[in-house]
């Protein structure tokens, strides 16, 4: 179980050669993307042919063979560097993964080779309108209509669908046997007749656009549906594991960004006769938020580790427990960070203040901090449900 608590040589390899790719691009990369209003195509091709987007994907299909534990890493690294991938969080982790375990071999053969090297993109849609986090409440069904299958509903919050060649879309259909509804997973491509999108106007500086998407009768053949009809929970939980992880990483690696940019600031920067980072009040809580992110990384190791053991339930629970803490990491990181630098931490010359807002994604997306307390308030403690 060592493993899971400690990188090992070969995660420490990885670690370097990421970190020195981030370095090679860094935030003022990331930033002059945003301010074009482009896409991070650049970092992403590097990426992919240097064989980092596809590590927790099978060698079979051109991928590195290792886990989620590896993806993670690269991640964090990135986003450590300020250039994080957020479609690394969907493309490999969610769609490569439900893929990679659910798939037909021709779903895998036509899909996995392209998630890997980072040429085939593709994006996931889960949330709802009116449905929030009760996936219980998802009105987009999928239903039977000779061999194909036939998708009605809207979708929103789904990162990149511009720039995907398909989205992952979880619909529900019926159950033959009891009339109830379940969830499936299908595959759409983008231009799908009765698939449209809209992109939802955003506070956030992100290369990565938002949309609402509209499935009006969206006819898929049968091969467009993944996995088993009947496995729909196990399969929709086997991406959404994977997306808390790389969400954690995702926060963690931004944490760790903003807290060296307050730290190197705080070594040099002298208002009476000593650096500012001689004083406990501003080197403490930087203390404090380094501590964080590094509590936050070892449960994210943790989920990654079980995830990549097989143990489902386990990795459920500690992914839940793990994207609580990164994003409660990264929001103190990032605030500390931006309070250290004072007025500096406004200005667009030093980058963090847009840093606030990306923060407080991971304390909503892709679940939000109360539906994990309730998660663990139900499931770990075994306490009574309010809903």
């Amino acid at each position: 179980m060592s493993h899971a608590v400690v990188d090992t040589e070969e995660h420490r390899d990885l670690r370097a050669a990421v970190a020195a790719l981030g370095a090679r691009y860094g935030r003022e990369y990331f930033a002059s993307v945003v301010r074009d209003g482009k896409h991070t195509d650049e970092l992403w091709a590097e990426a992919g042919k240097l064989g980092y987007l596809g590590v927790n994907l099978p060698e079979e299909y051109g991928g590195g063979g290792g886990g989620i534990a590896e993806l993670a890493i690269v991640l964090e690294e990135l986003g450590a560097a300020g250039s994080p991938l957020l479609m690394m969080v969907v493309s490999p982790a969610i769609c490569g993964t439900v893929i990679a375990r659910f798939g037909t071999d021709a779903q895998k053969r036509a899909w996995l080779p392209g998630l890997a090297s980072g040429t085939t993109k593709m994006a996931f849609g889960i949330t709802e309108p009116d449905a929030g986090s009760n996936s219980h409440r998802l009105t987009t069904t999928a239903r039977r209509d000779g061999r194909d299958w036939v998708l009605t509903g809207r979708k929103v919050f789904v990162s990149g669908v511009d720039i995907a060649d398909a989205t992952l879309v979880v619909g529900r259909t019926e159950d033959a046997r009891t009339g109830r509804l379940k969830p499936c997973l299908f595959i759409v491509g983008r231009d799908e007749p009765g698939f449209t999108r809209r992109q939802i106007a955003m506070e956030l500086a992100a290369p990565e656009k938002q949309f609402e998407l509209v499935l009006d009768d969206v006819r898929l053949p049968a091969d467009a549906l993944v996995g088993d009809e009947d496995a729909g929970l196990l399969q929709l939980f086997a991406g959404l594991n994977p997306e808390r992880v790389m969400t954690a990483a995702f926060a963690i690696g931004m944490g760790r960004y903003a807290v060296a940019r307050a730290v190197d600031y705080a070594r040099t920067r002298a208002v009476w006769d000593r650096p500012i980072g001689a004083h406990q009040a501003i080197a403490h809580p930087l203390a404090q938020a380094h501590i964080e992110l590094e509590l936050a990384r070892l449960m994210t190791q943790k989920a990654a580790f079980l995830y990549d053991a097989g143990d489902d339930a386990g990795a459920g629970e500690a992914a839940n427990m793990a994207k609580y803490a990164a994003g409660e990491a990264a929001v103190h990181a990032v605030d500390q960070a931006v309070h250290t630098l004072g007025g500096n931490g406004l200005t667009a010359e030093y980058g963090l203040a847009s840093l606030i807002t990306a923060a407080r994604v991971a304390r909503v997306a892709p679940v939000s901090r109360e539906m994990i307390l309730n998660y663990v308030s139900h499931q770990t403690l075994g306490l009574p449900k309010s809903y």
